[in-house]
């Protein structure tokens, strides 16, 4: 794992320093009110406010963010890999864009540090969990795509996610196979899924599908039921490996 950016070594607390975040992402926002965004959890929104300077919550960028990383992740693999064929790929990309690695991405970078969290989620230590750093990293993406255009995302997306791309020789098992290997290689039971909900119409599913290992517990959710597993595996063999 690389070294903490050094340029973020304090927390910035209770707002977007815009020029700190500029710094880490490498890019000077003709639109800093995008940046702002992308750094607001939503637990510190203003959006709906009826005062100069609310901001809304990171959602939506995180949204576009998504896109547009996995459109460049894609792009990139194709290019230091030529001889793959979908299959490895896919499992290349699914890691890479996976929450545990867009989290360590997230603590690398420092973006915690410029993160605008509300008080008392602060001391809930949200600034911290997985699931906000990787949503963080996405709006980051986000912005600067819709900032400075599929170069600026580009060079971020690049510097930031070189040890992990670098890091792998292989194409990774998907993670139902590696969460099955992790509990075969330690005596455990294999994983057991079980369908929590199934809703949505008949030609739009929603699945909501649990994991559990070792006396361990994971959901996902996703508009196929395999999907949803696949989901629930990752994201309990990433904790479970830590």
């Amino acid at each position: 794992m690389a070294a903490r950016n050094p340029l973020v070594a304090a927390v910035f607390g209770h707002q977007v320093n815009v020029t700190d975040a500029e710094a880490i992402l490498g890019h000077r926002f003709a639109q800093p009110e995008l940046l702002r965004e992308a750094l607001t959890h939503r637990s510190a929104s203003t959006h709906g406010v009826r005062r100069a300077g609310a901001v809304a919550s990171n959602e939506r960028l995180e949204f576009i963010g998504d896109r547009v990383l996995g459109l460049l992740i894609a792009e990139w693999l194709a290019e230091r890999f030529p001889g793959e064929q979908e299959g490895a790929l896919g499992r290349r990309l699914a890691l890479l864009v996976s929450q545990p690695v867009l989290a360590e991405i997230a603590e690398t970078a420092g973006l915690p540090a410029v993160l605008h969290v509300s008080d008392g989620e602060t001391k809930a230590g949200v600034r911290k969990l997985a699931t906000v750093l990787a949503d963080a990293t996405e709006a980051v993406i986000g912005a600067l795509y819709l900032d400075g255009g599929i170069v600026a995302a580009r060079g971020f997306v690049r510097r930031a996610f070189l040890s992990a791309m670098e890091g792998q020789k292989r194409p990774p098992k998907d993670a139902k196979t590696g969460l099955q290997e992790w509990a075969q290689r330690r005596g455990f039971p294999l994983p057991s899924y079980l369908v929590v909900t199934r809703d949505g119409p008949p030609h739009a599913p929603n699945f909501v599908i649990s994991v559990t290992v070792a006396e361990q517990t994971a959901q996902g959710v996703a508009g196929t039921k395999r999907a949803a597993e696949m989901m629930a595996a990752e994201d309990l063999l990433g904790r479970l490996k830590k």
